[in-house]
């Protein structure tokens, strides 16, 4: 009875990875990002006044969505059709692809580690993660409209 429970629920797991949709998986992962720059980006500018608790919420899911990066997941062969604006750059490069992200990895951790206490601090960490989404949507990125 328990092997049937197992195989019963390895099939499930299994069809559910077959089903998974990459494309969707990152629009919805960039969109993510997006808040979080959106949410440091008006206190940066100094537009809004420095809350250590909503920097802190902003880096936090940038580090957590930058983990969920995987180049050959969530851009496999095949996956650059549809309504993308992922470059075909990306898989004519994955490795520099990949390194990008390896990048952006490192420099979310980084700011989360850093917990910047004050808008001096935060702008240090917030040019150092946003460096990381210009330049891979500058080179790995096609523009819309």
């Amino acid at each position: 009875m328990r092997n049937i429970l197992l195989a019963i629920c390895g099939l499930g797991l299994a069809t559910s990875a077959v089903l998974a949709d990459p494309l969707a998986d990152r629009v919805a992962l960039m969109k993510s990002n997006g808040k979080a720059m959106g949410n440091l980006a008006p206190i940066v500018k100094g537009e809004t006044g420095f809350d250590s608790e909503l920097v802190m919420q902003a880096l936090t899911q940038l580090a957590a969505d930058a983990q969920q990066m995987d180049a050959a997941v969530l851009w496999p062969a095949g996956s650059d059709t549809g309504d993308t604006t992922s470059s075909p750059k990306i898989w004519q490069d994955m490795a520099g692809f990949q390194a990008a992200i390896d990048k952006f990895q490192a420099d979310t951790a980084a700011a989360v580690a850093a917990a910047p206490a004050d808008l001096d601090a935060l702008k240090v960490q917030f040019g150092a993660v946003a460096s990381n989404c210009g330049g891979c949507h500058e080179t790995f990125r096609i523009k819309k409209g």
